[in-house]
């Protein structure tokens, strides 16, 4: 049995529209790849410019995140070195991060930051399982009020299948994969 705060809380979730992220936030790049397995945000190390890796079973690709471009692909990985699994869920780097091993968060576990320092959150809710909901707020995670206010209803996976949502370790990006999709929004590094 649910508590009256948690049937709130639910109704709440499922009330909530499907919205863009608010400002800062803008979405750089949503495309579809099939068969995706996970991803997993690394640091150039000639630039230091953040990237995000793309694990699917048509091969691996490197995105810039400030811009959704591609950097670089291998669409034939050795499948004994390049999948995500063992203790350490990576896969070694390409392009600009051959020689890197990038962790990598989806089918076969890990996970990516959820919440920033300058307090930005993502959760993943369930109120009408097995569909996921990606939330963003501003308050901590809090989703107190409707939605629009300090908290957003920023993706619904209703025939798909969640993978891996999450913040770059900076803050600046922030991704949702599922097995089919792949959606990437930034915006410019908090100031530390």
């Amino acid at each position: 049995m649910f508590t009256e705060y948690q049937q709130q809380l639910r109704e709440r979730f499922l009330a909530a529209p499907i919205s863009p992220a608010p400002p800062p936030w803008r979405r750089v790049l949503h495309t579809g790849i099939a068969g995706l397995l996970g991803v997993g945000f690394a640091t150039e190390p000639a630039t230091g410019h953040e990237a995000l890796m793309v694990v699917s079973a048509g091969g691996h690709g490197l995105l810039d995140t400030g811009t959704g471009a591609l950097l670089a692909r291998d669409r034939a990985p050795d499948p004994d070195v390049c999948e995500p699994s063992g203790p350490h869920l990576t896969c070694p780097g390409l392009g600009p991060l051959a020689g890197e091993q990038v962790r990598i968060a989806g089918l076969h576990g890990g996970g990516l930051h959820t919440m920033t320092e300058d307090g930005w959150t993502l959760d993943v809710v369930s109120p009408d399982w097995p569909h996921h909901r990606v939330i963003l707020s501003a308050d901590g995670g809090l989703c107190h009020g409707p939605a629009g206010g300090d908290w957003w209803h920023i993706h619904h996976a209703t025939h798909t299948t969640l993978r891996a949502t999450g913040f770059s370790p900076t803050g600046a990006s922030l991704v949702i994969a599922t097995n089919s999709d792949l959606t990437l929004l930034t915006r410019t590094p908090p100031v530390r």
